[in-house]
């Protein structure tokens, strides 16, 4: 008799079960909205990584020049101002590469 009880309680919770998958496999969009902050969130720290770096590249160039020569702000101003022109310019290239991937999917959910 208690097995009879244990089955029926058992095919209850495998309903509700499945009602609730149904009800999140009927939630797509929001999904898709949560992966596309992710993505913003990720390419914005990439711009802000590729900035930095910039900088740190030049400012370690010019740092280093300076010190190899006994030169102390001759290289190092200059190549910071060229390793923050070298970052912006990769910024620019990275948002370039968003927008162009963004038109590409908008025109395949334009096709679709």
């Amino acid at each position: 008799m208690s097995d009879s009880h244990d089955e029926d309680d058992h095919a209850a919770r495998l309903r509700a079960l499945e009602e609730r998958l149904a009800r999140h496999r009927d939630k797509p969009e929001e999904a898709a909205h949560q992966e596309s902050h992710y993505s913003q969130a990720q390419v914005a720290w990439r711009m802000v990584i590729e900035l930095v770096a910039g900088l740190g590249i030049g400012f370690g160039i010019g740092y280093g020049l300076d010190t190899l020569f006994g030169t102390m702000p001759i290289f190092l101003i200059p190549f910071i101002f060229l390793g923050l022109a070298a970052g912006v310019k990769t910024m620019l290239r990275t948002a370039k590469e968003l927008q162009v991937k963004q038109q590409a999917d908008q025109a395949g959910d334009d096709e679709g």
